[in-house]
């Protein structure tokens, strides 16, 4: 896109790749400063900025509008199934969604279409018991990311917002 990489964009990037859920700015702040780096929060919500303008990141919501990142696969534009429950996300086949879309857009001649999709559910885990306290024994608790980093909270409910690049 033209902005440039900063040290700051750099460690944010470094540190988002280390986790493996979506993660809120917040969260993300917090583990860059736990990991001894002195950054505030708004260059991070700046670098995230950046890095969703220039498609390196994906974005979701959380119930209450939050805006939640993860690192885009090098294959590109994804969407997401999340678990309502612990937030897990897995991303999901979607490109009759995406022919779908542009489909949609020849046909009436719109260009630069976006398009958001939401799937939620509850996952496997969440959906038994067992394995359910079993997860929150080990450290999780409802409304956290269990395939967060070390712990770090997320926020509940998600809905996936996709926007092509």
């Amino acid at each position: 896109m033209g902005s440039r990489t900063t040290r700051q964009r750099k460690a944010v990037l470094r540190v988002l790749s280390g986790c493996q859920d979506f993660v809120s700015a917040q969260a993300l702040h917090a583990l860059l400063l736990s990991d001894g780096g002195t950054i505030g929060l708004t260059t991070v919500y700046r670098a995230l900025r950046d890095l969703e303008a220039d498609g390196s990141v994906d974005v979701v919501r959380d119930d209450v509008g939050g805006r939640l990142y993860r690192p885009r696969p090098a294959g590109g534009h994804r969407h997401y199934l999340m678990c309502r429950d612990c937030g897990r996300s897995r991303a999901v086949d979607s490109e009759v969604v995406e022919e779908w879309a542009g489909k949609v857009a020849a046909d009436t001649g719109f260009a630069a279409v976006e398009h958001t999709v939401e799937l939620t559910g509850v996952c496997a885990d969440c959906r038994h018991p067992a394995k359910k306290e079993n997860r929150h024994a080990a450290g999780s608790a409802p409304g956290t990311s269990r395939a967060g980093p070390e712990g770090t909270p997320t926020q509940g409910h998600r809905t996936a917002i996709a926007r092509p690049r």
